[in-house]
């Protein structure tokens, strides 16, 4: 028998081997990238759906901080066209207190009525005036508290809308 037969069968039963271990090899890295690919796809889709829910979380808080401010515009608006209504009824009451408290003298003959009827204008009219600071400083408070409330709902919707 001729030697180099026996070398070329070594090397054939050689290549054969090698190319068997490089099959495997090369099938087990393919398993092994498919189920890293499956791993990734699920992380991936796991992150996709995450990233989804936190924007429609935003979207939904968004939309509950601006239905917040819509709602608080709307209640100053209100508020000014009470106030603007209670400023008119105040000038309304301080005008007719000037003109009772100017009707109150009345002029006669007798002095002691005279003098009682200056001192009732007087006194009128310091009630008056009274009356109108008294007016104009509770619409200012009426206003103050309106805004300050008004502002702490807005507060506390916009919160609850982060926190929900």
């Amino acid at each position: 028998m001729n030697p180099w037969v026996g070398v070329a069968a070594g090397l054939v039963l050689l290549a054969s081997h090698w190319a068997a271990y490089e099959h495997g090899r090369s099938v087990e890295l393919a398993q092994a990238g498919q189920q890293s690919a499956k791993r990734d796809s699920g992380d991936r889709l796991a992150e996709v759906i995450g990233e989804r829910s936190a924007r429609q979380e935003e979207h939904r808080s968004a939309d509950a901080q601006q239905e917040a401010r819509l709602k608080a515009h709307e209640e100053r608006t209100i508020a000014d066209a009470g106030a603007a209504d209670s400023d008119a009824a105040g000038q309304r009451l301080r005008s007719d207190a000037s003109q009772l408290a100017a009707t109150v003298s009345c002029p006669g003959t007798d002095t002691a009525a005279v003098a009682r009827g200056e001192t009732a204008t007087r006194a009128a009219m310091v009630l008056s005036d009274l009356l109108a600071r008294a007016d104009a400083r509770a619409g200012e408070l009426a206003k103050a508290y309106d805004q300050a409330r008004i502002a702490g709902d807005l507060c506390e919707a916009s919160y609850n809308a982060l926190i929900k």
